[in-house]
């Protein structure tokens, strides 16, 4: 399960929600990570898609992610598009899932997680849905 962090007011770029991507986005609401999954290749998809691109096969099955990863690459944003200029300076980055997924996402949180550094992935609830994004995995006891 994700953590669920509340977000004042609506997304500020709404995605654009189909009948089959519904279910990512009201399991991000619940906390799940769903996407899917090839049951002939048994490779990862994200987004979500009804085939596999890996082997074309239309046997593809939902399934949750754990959330858990490695930060890939990172950047901060200063100069924004007109809709983020508010959120300016920000943090985007390349996440490697542990799964197999690499994803974009936006670094959320004050700490910055270091190049290959643990981070997990939590949902960002708004008032008109939700959001993911990525922020460093606190140190385990040595």
């Amino acid at each position: 399960m994700l953590a669920i962090i509340p977000v004042v007011g609506p997304r500020l770029y709404p995605p654009r929600v189909t009948a089959f991507t519904r279910r990512f986005w009201d399991g991000l609401l619940e906390g799940r990570f769903t996407t899917t999954r090839c049951d002939d290749c048994g490779k990862w998809s994200f987004p979500p898609k009804p085939f596999c691109p890996h082997c074309w096969s239309r046997n593809v099955a939902w399934a949750d992610l754990s959330g858990r990863g490695r930060l890939y690459a990172a950047t901060t944003i200063h100069a924004a598009p007109a809709v983020f200029r508010g959120d300016a300076p920000y943090r985007v980055g390349i996440v490697d899932l542990e799964e197999g997924v690499r994803l974009a996402t936006r670094l959320w949180g004050d700490a910055a997680a270091p190049l290959d550094g643990a981070v997990r992935l939590v949902a960002l609830r708004h008032a008109d849905g939700a959001l993911f994004a990525a922020r460093p995995e606190p140190a385990s006891p040595s």
